[in-house]
């Protein structure tokens, strides 16, 4: 029998009465008061997400980024110390091994920020395909990791830092001490709202969770759950491995083409995403509202605007908070995927009309 996994706050979790839910074989938070009143608060201004779970390989030595850039299909090359690249570990046929987050920490020294319910996999498969003088060690046991997201995180970090936390420039990131313990904090998230990714010490999380809401009272700082997260990313049209991208999916037909370097000699999958470019895309992830009231869910079938023939799969959907209507995402032939092009989504016994329109859903201003 598995055991489940638990972050470092999941005793804060039950305490604070958070609906908890088993997610890639741990014991997260789903809602605290509600997924809507969670995604709103973010989008008006902060929320504190619990996301320890994830995944952190180190890797270190005078082939690290050698080997980085083969496994790996962005160019390493160009990462500049304090600097962070949204990336994928791709297989050989050119299919997701995972998407991923690679920080510069020095001249020989990175880590990659993997999904957690990818973590072990993950690993084995670097390992597998590691070669000369470097270390590569999996510490996600010994990291905690906590998210601020929304427009007044930076206030709130500014009150508790010397440094100036305001000057990260989005997708970069500064080594610190918060609460007298060293973290490293990355100007992104996952919500598309501005704010931060703050990785510490496994032992040292809670207090600096438990600082973060405390300083954060006055700018109405608030607990969110993995529900809210993925709506918010849902509405900024942020991929979810496992939904959108997969081992059956390739970078350029999921819209992530600019994360992948064909100019580099080498990375693994490259052949593959290469022939693919060359052939032409035959299928497309695309974006769609509902032109009705409704719920897309992942699964449901996209018909043609005729409602007659079948023409793919919803990956992700849900209602949007923000917009107040029905928004997905989903594989369609690469013939049915132009943008204003009509479509149905197939609810229940229900054949509902929907749009494909040109991402993101939602357009998030950043300071």
């Amino acid at each position: 029998m598995t055991t489940i996994k638990k972050t470092p706050l999941n005793e804060i979790h039950h305490k604070l009465g958070a609906r908890m839910v088993e997610f890639a074989g741990w014991d997260m938070p789903i809602q605290y008061e509600g997924i809507m009143a969670e995604h709103k608060h973010t989008r008006e201004a902060v929320s504190l997400f619990d996301v320890s779970h994830m995944g952190e390989v180190y890797f270190e030595g005078k082939d690290a980024l050698q080997n980085l850039q083969n496994l790996t299909c962005n160019d390493v090359s160009r990462l500049e110390v304090g600097q962070v690249q949204y990336s994928a570990l791709l297989y050989e046929n050119g299919t997701f091994v995972d998407d991923v987050t690679l920080y510069r920490l020095g001249e020989e020294k990175y880590f990659m920020c993997v999904n957690a319910a990818n973590t072990d996999k993950d690993f084995a498969w670097i390992q597998a395909n590691l070669s000369g003088d470097l270390q590569c060690e999996n510490r996600s046991s010994e990291i905690g990791q906590i998210a601020i997201q929304g427009r007044n995180a930076v206030d709130i970090l500014k009150k508790m830092t010397t440094k100036p936390v305001d000057t990260i420039k989005y997708y970069w990131f500064m080594q610190i001490e918060l609460c007298g313990h060293p973290v490293t904090i990355a100007r992104m998230g996952y919500t598309g709202e501005d704010g931060y990714e703050i990785f510490c010490q496994k032992d040292h999380t809670v207090e600096i969770w438990e600082a973060l809401m405390e300083e954060g009272k006055s700018f109405q700082i608030a607990p969110a759950g993995l529900g809210a997260r993925d709506t918010l990313r849902l509405e900024v049209c942020f991929p979810l491995y496992g939904q959108d991208i997969d081992d059956q999916h390739l970078p350029l037909e999921a819209g992530l083409g600019k994360f992948v370097a064909l100019k580099k000699e080498k990375f693994i999958g490259k052949e593959a995403v290469a022939a693919q470019k060359a052939e032409g895309l035959q299928r497309k992830l695309i974006r769609f509202t509902l032109d009705v009231r409704g719920v897309p869910r992942p699964h449901y079938l996209i018909f043609d605007e005729a409602g007659k023939d079948p023409i793919g799969a919803v990956t992700s959907g849900t209602s949007s908070p923000t917009l107040g209507q029905g928004i997905g995402m989903g594989y369609v032939g690469i013939e049915n995927s132009k943008i204003g092009t009509k479509i149905n989504i197939q609810v229940r016994n229900k054949m509902l009309p929907a749009t494909i329109v040109k991402p993101p859903f939602v357009t998030v201003e950043k300071t």
